[in-house]
Formats: structure tokens, C-alpha cells, sequence
């Protein structure tokens, strides 16, 4: 990831809508959610919900496929691996054992 595609995805992110979106997406990956349960989520319209879920996609945090007559989003997990190794690529200036509390708690959960 480059730092381009990288503020892509924080800005994509800095929305609370978009934000809690894509969180609830990271939550039921891999199965995803449908488009409809994102919006009932959102309390949002339809139309205002599909603006912050087309913002999620161009940044490429989120994938839709189709199944059936509903469109099923999922989270981009490839493109959040990507976002956290971009954002601590250079941790603590090379020295790993600095980022192991960080590590640890990710895999405590």
C-alpha cells in the first residue's frame, strides 16, 4: 500500500457512518452482510446509506457480491491487512519488540 491508497482509506474511514460500517463488516467476515442489514445498522435512507457504502468501496475497503436479489458487502480484509501494515511498517523505528504489546493485544481477541 502507498501512502495515496492509504489516505484513501483513512479519509474513506473518517466518517462515523462509514466508520461503523465497515466495522460491522470486520465483524461478520467472511460472511458479510447484505446491503439491507447495513442500511437497518445505519438507521440511515437507502439512498444517503449507498453514498457512504460507494465511498467504502472506491477506497477499496469493501467488495459487494451478488446472491440472489440481495447484494452481500464484505469487508476488504486484504485491504485491512494492508492499512495496518502501512500504518506500522515503521514502528518504533525498526525495533519490533517496541510493537509486541500492540501484537499481543490483536491476538488476545
Amino acid at each position: 500500500m502507498n501512502s495515496e491508497q492509504a489516505l484513501d482509506a483513512l479519509a474513506a474511514l473518517s466518517h462515523p457512518t462509514r466508520l461503523e460500517a465497515f466495522r460491522a463488516l470486520v465483524k461478520y467476515a467472511p460472511g458479510g452482510l447484505s446491503t439491507g442489514e447495513l442500511v437497518d445498522l445505519s438507521q440511515l435512507s437507502q439512498s444517503t446509506f449507498s453514498t457512504h457504502l460507494a465511498v467504502l468501496a472506491k477506497a477499496g475497503l469493501v467488495t459487494s457480491e451478488k446472491r440472489g436479489r440481495r447484494q452481500i458487502q464484505h469487508a476488504s480484509m486484504d485491504r485491512l491487512r494492508a492499512l495496518m501494515l502501512f500504518l506500522a511498517n515503521d514502528c518504533c523505528q525498526g525495533r519490533a519488540e517496541l510493537c509486541e504489546p500492540l501484537i499481543a493485544e490483536l491476538s488476545c481477541c
